[in-house]
């Protein structure tokens, strides 16, 4: 079983970037659909972007549809999140999450790992 470790979040103006990572551990990793997930105060969570073990596929979920891109690199076991023209409704905590499979998964019930999350703030 992979272990996930977040990093990158921060505060972005609205239209800014920010640019997410998470680095896996475990040899299991390049095997692995992966995802984001966001979880907003109050709210549940929520399907960002995933893609499948090779990062040939990936898949979006309408809001951030044409501003974020998901990339992974199996060679340095990263999962990357490029978020671009930000908006506050983007404000959550970013979760990365490996899925049971190879395949890619915008459900939550497909994740079995998860890593402790990374914040993002959009605000002017």
């Amino acid at each position: 079983q992979v272990q996930l470790v977040d990093s990158g979040g921060g505060l972005a103006q609205p239209g800014g970037s920010l640019s997410l990572s998470c680095k896996a551990s475990g040899h299991t990793f390049s095997s692995l659909g992966m995802g984001y997930f966001r979880q907003a105060p109050g709210k549940g969570r929520e399907f960002v972007a995933t893609l499948n073990w090779s990062g040939g596929s990936t898949y979006y979920a309408d809001s951030v549809k044409g501003r974020f891109t998901i990339s992974r690199d199996n060679a340095k076991n990263m999962v990357y999140l490029q978020m671009n023209n930000l908006k506050p409704e983007d404000t959550a905590v970013y979760f990365c999450g490996a899925v049971r499979g190879s395949y890619y998964s915008g459900h939550a019930p497909d994740y079995d790992t998860w890593g402790q999350g990374t914040q993002v703030t959009v605000s002017s």
